[in-house]
């Protein structure tokens, strides 16, 4: 199988690189049946930012994938979803993902929270290897990328992951208008 790549980046077999993903991350993309399709790229991690990472190695924005985490309280429960939605669009929070979660207000969940229960670094949370219990809701166009570049569960590195893998990641709901 031919490994996904984009230019000034070198790709790797991610399931050969464990050292370049966040545990969590490596127990879910043994899970991921299109894992064997998934590359990692080792980048400087002060330029993990979409942003900052798009621009030092030129690649598109519409080329990105962010994964943001919202809670929300209903009845004393919380409800957690991951959401990730290309970079060149935002999550709509407050309609979109509160009908999903039903919830009266969501909210990104605090920094150190998602950090500490993702097992991931800020800036590295991605959708693969998320905690049990958190939904995982991938807006409709993701699928659409011809290579997604998305986290890692570490600054130093990134994954790049054809589109239409997204379709088989365990739990992922593919939701249209996640995002706008």
């Amino acid at each position: 199988m031919t490994l996904v790549s984009l230019p000034g980046l070198t790709s790797l077999p991610v399931l050969d690189h464990p050292d370049l993903v966040a545990p969590p991350v490596l127990a879910g993309l043994k899970a991921w049946p299109d894992a064997d399709r998934v590359a990692v790229v080792e980048i400087d991690p002060d330029l993990a930012d979409t942003a900052a990472m798009s621009e030092a190695y030129d690649v598109p924005m519409a080329a990105g994938a962010n994964c943001v985490v919202v809670a929300g309280k209903r009845e004393g429960e919380e409800r957690v979803a991951a959401c990730l939605v290309r970079a060149d669009t935002r999550a709509d929070v407050n309609h979109t993902v509160k009908r999903l979660l039903d919830v009266r207000k969501p909210s990104f969940l605090p920094m150190d929270r998602a950090v500490e229960e993702s097992g991931m670094e800020y800036g590295g949370i991605t959708p693969a290897g998320l905690p049990a219990g958190w939904r995982l809701l991938v807006d409709a166009r993701v699928p659409d990328i011809d290579v997604a570049v998305i986290g890692s569960g570490l600054r130093r590195s990134k994954l790049l992951v054809p589109g239409d893998a997204f379709l088989t990641l365990p739990g992922a709901e593919i939701v249209d208008g996640l995002a706008s």
